[in-house]
């Protein structure tokens, strides 16, 4: 059996240690914006984010269904 892609949209981090960027991810298996996100931030640290309410779509196309941009808020910091 074939798998789906959905490709992949914009996460905009809205607060916490990287406020203000852009992460561009991919959709999960079932073509959803993934609940949460963890960027590497050096060799031991990472930035947890969950996915927020705002969500942007280009209306272009087939993908027009999928969202182009959704927000991220920053959870916490995890070491190790």
């Amino acid at each position: 059996m074939a798998s789906t892609v959905f490709g992949s949209y914009t996460a905009k981090l809205t607060n916490g240690p990287l406020e203000g960027r852009t992460v561009r991810t991919d959709f999960s298996e079932a073509g959803e914006p993934l609940a949460r996100i963890e960027i590497p931030a050096g060799s031991a640290k990472r930035y947890l984010y969950m996915r927020g309410s705002g969500v942007e779509y280009n209306g272009e196309g087939q993908s027009a269904a999928l969202p182009s941009a959704v927000d991220y808020r920053f959870i916490e910091a995890q070491l190790g």
